[in-house]
């Protein structure tokens, strides 16, 4: 039986130790496109669903800097600093914790990519990137390297106005783990951070590649329903657990989107 689908959460619930990694993820941009759960349910690992909030599931393109990853607890080790670009989509599990899962992960780090991949099974793939900032505006590029045609993206906001902090800013980054499948079962490894200081921004530039190598067809197209962007935040990774099977139904929050 599911457990409960309850508002989500801004706090993080407690991390048992030990803990394996820390990390900070800066200058982050959030652009998010409303889907139907089941456009996107077969690009989930067994075991979990697509998290809804009112009636929709949501894709992200993140792009960011990740600065600092440190082993447990130990000095920061010297590939841990690069710029990523994620496609995530948004996922709950049988115990109702509520994760992202990965469909793509450009990195110029070719050894995190390498131990991503190796140690978690995540989708990681080696890519040329550059960041870029002028006044507000952030700016942010990826090539992926290797076999295959050319896969690019480019992104580029400037955030405006006040703070947001609604239900469905919420629903989408206070996420407190992400599910992955590896070595044949699928797993959920939990993270712990501080609630993003998030501000609405805007789109000033949106070519991108990634999306559509992820599966998701031509999404990237038109223009995204949610974007936001933080400052960052330091996030700790704990210890990974099996997941149990979740149903085919829909779990919904019952958030409405704020904007």
């Amino acid at each position: 039986m599911e457990a409960p689908i309850g508002p989500a959460r801004a706090d993080p619930p407690p991390m048992p130790r030990p803990h394996l990694l820390t990390q900070h993820w800066l200058d982050v941009a959030f652009l998010h496109w409303a889907v139907d759960p089941d456009a996107v349910r077969h690009l989930l690992p067994a075991g979990v669903a697509p998290d809804v909030a009112d009636g929709s599931t949501y894709v992200g393109l993140i792009p960011f800097r990740l600065v600092g990853t440190a082993v447990a607890g130990g000095p920061p080790v010297p590939w841990g600093t690069f710029l990523e670009t994620n496609v995530r989509l948004y996922s709950v599990d049988a115990a109702g914790r509520r994760g992202v899962v990965f469909r793509c992960m450009a990195a110029e780090s070719r050894p995190a990519v390498a131990a991503g991949r190796a140690v978690f099974g995540l989708p990681y793939r080696w890519a040329s990137m550059r960041f870029g900032r002028a006044g507000a505006l952030r700016g942010y590029s990826a090539r992926l390297r290797g076999p295959g045609p050319p896969v690019r993206s480019r992104v580029a906001v400037a955030p405006v106005g006040p703070p947001i902090d609604g239900p469905l800013e919420r629903f989408l980054t206070a996420r407190w783990g992400l599910h992955v499948g590896h070595l044949g079962r699928t797993w959920y490894l939990p993270t712990t951070h501080v609630a993003w200081p998030l501000r609405r921004a805007e789109v000033h530039e949106l070519d991108d590649g990634l999306l559509a190598a992820a599966g998701l067809g031509d999404l990237a197209r038109r223009p995204p329903d949610h974007v936001a962007f933080s400052g960052g935040v330091a996030a700790t990774f704990g210890c990974p657990v099996l997941t149990a099977p979740v149903s085919t139904g829909r779990p919904d929050n019952g958030a409405a989107p704020s904007g």
